[in-house]
């Protein structure tokens, strides 16, 4: 399924499993639950989310090297400075708490199967092609980057 390699902006995959959770939150409603502080929860999840996808985004136009995920290969600066020492890929684990978040609002478990998805789509369909073709840019560098800091966190 090659095809859908780097295709599909991050957001708007983000967006596409944030409805297949509301979906699941109502079409099976297998455990749901009432959590007393989930609005402190969603909140400072939120934060998270918003602080990594940011910190990211700001490193890569302080590095000024692209931050667009569809075009890997026009990295022009390998960054591992910053947020990119806690994550390899920290806008897509904002992205990921964002729907932790929207799970936690929705007090759906079936919900967490989506963000699970979200995670292995992005694995195989955005970060690995991505990997590839930063390995091929900075070789080495990378790889020794890849061995000190997590792909997630």
């Amino acid at each position: 399924m090659t095809f859908l390699e780097n295709k599909i902006p991050p957001p708007i995959v983000c967006a596409l499993f944030a409805l297949m959770m509301r979906w699941l939150s109502t079409e099976l409603p297998i455990v749901n639950w009432d959590f007393t502080f989930d609005k402190p929860l969603i909140i400072l999840t939120c934060i998270l989310g918003f602080f990594f996808c940011v910190a990211g985004i700001l490193a890569f136009i302080k590095e000024k090297t692209t931050t667009n995920p569809l075009k890997p290969e026009t990295a022009s600066a390998l960054v591992s400075t910053g947020v990119y020492g806690i994550s390899r890929n920290p806008m897509y684990l904002g992205l990921a708490l964002f729907l932790i978040a929207f799970a936690v609002f929705l007090s759906s478990l079936t919900s967490f199967a989506a963000v699970a998805g979200f995670v292995i789509y992005m694995n195989e369909f955005q970060i690995k092609p991505e990997e590839r073709a930063i390995e091929g840019i900075f070789g080495d560098e990378y790889a020794e980057y890849k061995a000190k800091v997590r792909r997630w966190v």
